[in-house]
């Protein structure tokens, strides 16, 4: 990394009202936020922290006073110390009853503000980083799947029994708002979750590679959806993973079937698939059709449900020394521009995609890759104006005004990435 902690960061727990009015000076009409279930109830559940409740109260209410509608996620990776030491946090199926708890904490203090809810962030990376290859908390992984040197899990179950419970808690939360706000008519929101979704094609045009590209889709994205809109695994899951892949009862089958209103969606680019592993990989230039295919397979697939593309952006390796090039980001235009027209081509041919949101709307290192950051605005600490080209031009954009044209230099997009799928 480049030294940069998070102890100050963008300063949005002080800053908050500035960039509400940096948002409403841009024309966003909704924003995607967190609740910190660690901030808001510390022990993870009981006692609620009076200063976490009254900041969001306090955020979201400043949202709604400048027209912009908050998209709440319960669950962002952030989970309780205190749970992942008595019990082993999203392995064990107490948490179900313990997230539902927090869930209802929720709803009952900012229900009355906030329509659209997402249970849980990308619960299909949350089990596979941190329970598989335990580069990700709680670092979880056994040899030989690991990234890191973890001191205890078990690669080949955890990740299908954390994720399992992170259904069955998103399910059991989903019920309690219908059941207990909606169906009393005391609020008329809508709750869903936030699936992680490369597209991913073919390397080659073999039989071999096609096929380890569908068991790619039915692992990433059909471990969630298929689940959802069908009530169990998909048979691809069953057959290769066998035991060791959890069983839902007749009654939680029920449960987690249609238990989501919407899919919100997060996808940044794709990925080469192969049965085996090549000696050489290769990119390719033309990411924004990936956005379209994706859609379209989700639509053919899985009902066409309701989407809200909840994260979409470009992460660049700028320095946070070099202001001009970072305020003058015409790569993040062209991405923005091609994705967006992209979105807008899948609702022509029928996609229920009914909204977007760009990450990130303010600097954002990239978890992985800390050199490289995402974000509309730049924050220097010496300068009050942050907007990055991409921000002029976003805001060009949502404002409808017509002379929106940008020089943008003939940089390449981002190309694929490559992945290998065996099957074993």
């Amino acid at each position: 990394g480049n030294g940069s902690n998070g102890d100050i960061a963008c300063d949005g727990y002080h800053k908050y009202k500035e960039d509400v009015r940096l948002m409403y000076d841009m024309g966003l009409d909704a924003l995607r936020l967190s609740i910190s279930w660690s901030r808001l109830i510390p022990s993870g559940r009981g006692p609620v922290n009076s200063k976490g409740l009254r900041f969001y109260k306090n955020l979201i209410q400043e949202l709604k006073t400048h027209g912009i509608e908050p998209h709440v996620t319960l669950h962002h990776n952030d989970l309780p110390q205190a749970l992942e030491d008595e019990y082993g946090g999203w392995i064990n199926r107490k948490i179900i009853g313990d997230f539902t708890a927090f869930g209802d904490v929720c709803f009952k203090e900012f229900g009355n503000a906030v329509k659209f809810w997402s249970t849980i962030n990308e619960p299909n990376i949350v089990a596979w980083v941190g329970y598989d290859l335990g580069s990700g908390p709680p670092s979880h992984c056994s040899p030989p799947f690991g990234m890191v040197n973890c001191s205890k899990g078990n690669s080949s179950t955890e990740p299908y029994i954390a994720l399992h419970n992170m259904l069955l808690a998103h399910a059991s939360t989903a019920r309690l708002y219908k059941q207990k706000y909606k169906a009393s008519h005391k609020q008329n929101g809508f709750v869903g979750i936030a699936c992680f979704a490369f597209w991913m094609v073919p390397f080659t045009s073999s039989e071999e590679d096609e096929m380890a590209t569908q068991r790619a889709k039915d692992f990433l994205l059909g471990w969630i959806l298929h689940t959802l809109v069908f009530g169990d695994y998909p048979n691809v899951m069953r057959r290769i993973v066998g035991k060791r892949l959890p069983n839902f009862s007749e009654e939680e089958s029920y449960l987690v079937k249609d238990s989501s209103d919407f899919l919100g969606l997060i996808h940044y680019t794709t990925m080469y698939t192969a049965d085996l592993y090549p000696r050489q990989g290769d990119y390719a230039s033309d990411m924004h059709a990936s956005i379209i295919r994706l859609l379209e397979y989700i639509k053919q697939n899985y009902g066409n449900p309701p989407i809200y593309i909840l994260e979409n952006g470009l992460s660049l390796n700028i320095r946070p020394t070099n202001h001009q090039s970072s305020l003058n980001d015409v790569g993040r235009v062209e991405y923005l521009h091609s994705y967006i027209a992209a979105v807008l081509n899948s609702v022509r041919n029928g996609s229920e995609t009914r909204g977007y949101f760009q990450w990130s709307f303010m600097d954002l290192f990239e978890l992985v890759e800390p050199n490289y950051t995402y974000g509309l605005y730049y924050v220097n600490f010496s300068d009050p104006e942050r907007k990055r080209s991409p921000a002029l031009w976003y805001s060009c954009f949502l404002n409808g005004t017509t002379n929106c044209s940008q020089e943008l230099s003939a940089s390449s997009s981002p190309g694929l990435f490559f992945c290998s799928v065996k099957q074993n």
